[in-house]
């Protein structure tokens, strides 16, 4: 099971459609989005000094979170309509266990040297260098994001819990591991209690 009301952001309210839940939950992730991971692409924009490119970029950025959320949305509800009361921790013990994997730390290596290089020099260098920093910052902390996914993306303490996770580990290489760690004893917690209900 889900933690906590996670499971209700997959539900179909009554008369709503697939189509009008799946397109709420994407504005709904968008919208989450720009706060959560402003900290972390903030450096990136910066180097535009508050041109109409760094919008441009940041849009580009956004985007592709807002199709990183259109596809969670079926994953989603297809891990909610499950009877499987572990798989919600399974995720959350990877998702722990991915923070100490070479391809994290390659990927959370991309995404520092991302926000120092150069600015593109027009507004479809600037989408394409958004939309470019979107993907690696996915890569890099996707496995975070699942973790939010399956314990509360409406829940604002796991919000502002990965948030801070994403940004440290993005200014002190240490967190990832100390994040990592926090989240395998979570996810191990959370294994426990759902095989003992």
């Amino acid at each position: 099971m889900f933690c906590g009301d996670a499971r209700m952001v997959w539900m179909l309210m009554p008369g709503q459609t697939w189509a009008g839940a799946a397109a709420s939950f994407v504005l709904m992730w968008t919208a989450m989005m720009v706060p959560m991971m402003a900290p972390s692409l903030a450096p990136a924009l910066w180097r535009y000094r508050r041109t109409a490119r760094a919008a441009i970029a940041g849009a580009g950025y956004f985007f592709v979170w807002a199709m990183l959320g259109a596809a969670a949305y079926p994953l989603g509800m297809l891990l909610a309509t499950t009877d499987a009361r572990w798989a919600p921790a399974v995720v959350v013990l990877a998702a722990g266990i991915v923070q100490f994997s070479a391809w994290k730390w390659k990927h959370l290596a991309c995404c520092r040297e991302l926000a120092h290089c150069c600015t593109p020099a027009d507004g479809a260098s600037a989408w394409l260098h958004g939309m470019h920093l979107g993907v690696r910052c996915a890569l890099c902390c996707g496995n975070l994001m699942a973790v939010l996914l399956v314990t509360g993306v409406m829940d604002v303490v796991p919000m502002v819990a990965i948030a801070a996770a994403i940004t440290l580990e993005r200014i002190w290489p240490a967190g990832a591991r100390i994040t990592g760690a926090v989240v395998v004893g979570a996810g191990i917690f959370l294994l426990e209690r759902a095989l003992n209900e």
